[in-house]
């Protein structure tokens, strides 16, 4: 089973990450992903188990972003593939069967493939894009028309510059959940609005292995 809201942490320090987690946690979020893009390589492994022992404690899932061999060692709840990390097919060999793979994409072809590759679920995205972007946005038009031709059940994740004011029109199109990051790095308290925008208690999650 798979929350419908993901927290992403992509901070720029190990003590920002913390921090930011804490305040998600207490806050109720039932996902964290954790992108240690900007952290030194010396410094993940133990980052990594640090994010771990505050999830634990609040029983929020950790999800590992690339780093496959980590999220295995630390026994994370699964790992998150960007298109340029290691192929799913592959990654699956390296972790324990109960851990999950989540994956990114912006088209409909890639989404076809990853589903061959047997992901858990996929993030589709941008929604909207950033001012330092080039990447087009799929928009409202785009997730439905992904999502209507996709016959599967693999849980579909919008992302991208996602607020509030997106989720009811989101969830219209096909789309299962989401993943926030800076607007829950704004105010932690919209953990709250975006479970109720997205029923998205423990007892109501997306109906699939995880």
């Amino acid at each position: 089973m798979i929350p419908k809201l993901h927290y992403i942490s992509n901070a720029e320090t190990p003590q920002d990450h913390l921090d930011n987690i804490q305040k998600a946690c207490s806050a109720g979020i039932e996902l964290v992903q954790l992108d240690m893009r900007h952290v030194k390589k010396a410094a993940v492994l133990k980052l990594s188990k640090d994010v771990q022992a505050i999830t634990s404690h609040f029983q929020t899932r950790l999800i590992i972003t690339g780093h496959y061999k980590i999220a295995k060692t630390i026994k994370a709840d699964g790992v998150f593939l960007e298109k340029t990390d290691a192929c799913p097919t592959l990654v699956r060999k390296q972790l324990f069967p109960w851990q999950s793979i989540g994956a990114s994409t912006h088209t409909l072809q890639d989404c076809e493939s990853l589903l061959k590759k047997e992901v858990d679920y996929i993030a589709l995205g941008p929604f909207k894009t950033f001012d330092d972007t080039q990447t087009i946005a799929l928009g409202l038009n785009g997730y439905t028309a992904i999502a209507e031709a996709l016959t599967t059940e693999t849980p579909l994740i919008g992302f991208g510059n996602i607020a509030t004011d997106d989720v009811k029109n989101i969830l219209e199109t096909g789309i299962s959940g989401i993943a926030v990051s800076q607007e829950i790095k704004a105010d932690f308290n919209l953990i709250k609005t975006y479970h109720q925008l997205l029923n998205a208690s423990s007892t109501q999650e997306m109906r699939h292995n995880f």
